[in-house]
């Protein structure tokens, strides 16, 4: 064995036992209980009093470097992938609000190249299907999915650019056909433009602009802007018949809409966001740091629902919605929350947050194992990850289930150098990464090398 992991406390999606793990080549050689396996290897690295876990897969994150330069002052696709060393991502899956979008063939192979020589961790890309004719070249390209914006974003050329928003429910249902027809995922930011641009107008005309009045613009009416959107999605997807990826769910509504969804037998999945749970759900969080906090506002009338639906599977994974931007383009948001950037960085912190939640009885470590590791990776068609068994790349976390921490600033690897949820306390935390074999992160420093990760290619049925 060139590695064996010993003595630590093995977490699956379904089992959590002592043992060890022998690391082959890069792959997972096997898993044994304690007392079982073999006793030496190369390099033996010793998990007592560590959970032992598979890396996660997370499957929306905001890379912000793209082919051209634009918004690479945000954070750049190594200092990304050196947050995701740090916080226990092995696999993270980028968007394609980047300059320029990828919505072509020669556009996204651009956007590889830069993954290709910076990367410390795997990645793969969900590009953009704008462009018809290169929906089929696209599909080719071992990509994990496809993905739109329902939006028409009002009075900011970002984060929502041209080439990636969709609104006109025509395109909409002609892009899933092509999707069903290529065979490959599309993930959709759920958003009834036409209902906001009234809701807009109402906050405007009462001199309502700052983060506050953005908070409450886009969760008025119980969230009527985010089930309406859904709710036309899921009536689209039976149509088309392709697999339908909601992004976003945030409302108790939406995860009753999707689980009746999935009980007529639809192609539907969906995911929630840390911000959802961790950060938006709180109104006085929303006050004292404004665009800072927002991502969005989820009133806290939908919290035990967003819980529930992620602990019975109708919310079936957890994916950062990784947003990173500067100070200063949030610190507006005071004044004008439409003009501040939206989004909220939590890749560094994430699998803390669900640890910490599993500690306190929220949710089960399995279900944390299966929400960010296992279900995205098989979901997204991502063989050999989000799993700890014999045959699969060897990308394990060790993690301090016990080891309490203060979330700092100072700590934080993006170029942003701020992170929302500066302050909190959290119980559990990586302290070991190890990608394919290879330890990438360990005693709180990042050790993997620029170009180490690879394309983490997806494989659909025909």
């Amino acid at each position: 064995m060139d590695t064996l992991i010993r003595n630590g406390r093995i977490l699956t999606a379904a089992d959590d036992f002592e043992g060890s793990i022998a690391i082959r080549d890069g792959r997972i050689e096997g898993v044994f209980r304690k007392g079982d396996g073999p006793a030496e290897a190369s390099e033996v690295i010793d998990a007592s009093g560590l959970a032992v876990i598979p890396g996660a897969v997370d499957m929306h994150s905001h890379h912000r470097e793209g082919s051209k330069p634009g918004f690479e002052y945000k954070d750049t696709i190594y200092t990304s992938t050196m947050q995701c060393a740090a916080g226990g991502v092995t696999t993270s899956v980028a968007m394609p609000n980047v300059n320029p979008p990828p919505n072509s063939v020669d556009l996204l192979n651009q956007q590889f190249a830069i993954y290709e020589r910076d990367a410390i961790v795997d990645w793969n890309f969900n590009p953009a299907p704008t462009i018809k004719e290169e929906i089929a070249g696209l599909a080719q390209q071992g990509i994990a999915a496809f993905k739109i914006f329902m939006v028409v974003d009002t009075g900011r050329d970002y984060p929502h650019m041209p080439g990636i928003g969709v609104h006109d429910h025509g395109r909409i249902l002609d892009i899933m056909q092509e999707c069903a027809r290529v065979n490959v995922p599309l993930m959709v930011h759920p958003h009834d433009q036409a209902l906001m641009d009234v809701i807009e107008r109402e906050y405007w005309a009462r001199g309502e602009r700052d983060a506050l009045a953005y908070a409450k613009a886009y969760a008025a009416h119980d969230g009527v802007i985010w089930e309406t959107a859904i709710a036309t999605l899921l009536r689209l997807q039976k149509a088309a018949g392709c697999h339908l990826h909601i992004l976003h769910t945030q409302t108790a509504g939406s995860v009753q809409l999707i689980r009746e969804a999935k009980a007529r037998g639809q192609k539907v999945t969906c995911e929630i966001n840390p911000w959802a749970l961790f950060l938006g759900c709180d109104w006085s969080a929303i006050q004292r740091l404004g665009s800072y906090a927002l991502s969005y506002w989820v009133p806290e009338k939908n919290v035990p629902d967003l819980w529930q639906g992620l602990k019975d599977g109708t919310i079936d994974i957890v994916a950062t919605d990784h947003a990173p931007h500067l100070a200063e383009e949030k610190e507006i948001g005071w004044k004008d929350g439409w003009k501040a950037h939206t989004g909220t960085p939590s890749t560094q912190f994430y699998v803390s947050l669900l640890l910490d939640a599993a500690n306190e009885g929220k949710i089960s470590l399995n279900r944390v194992v299966e929400a960010c590791s296992t279900r995205p990776a098989s979901l997204f068609g991502i063989s050999g990850k989000g799993r700890l068994e014999a045959g699969s790349d060897a990308d394990i976390v060790l993690a301090d289930l016990d080891l309490e921490y203060e979330i700092r600033d100072e700590d934080v690897l993006s170029l942003i150098g701020w992170s929302p949820y500066a302050g909190r306390k959290v119980k559990g935390k990586p302290v070991r990464t190890i990608l394919r074999g290879r330890t990438v992160f360990q005693d709180g420093k990042v050790v993997g090398e620029k170009g180490y990760g690879k394309q983490a290619r997806a494989s659909y049925p025909g």
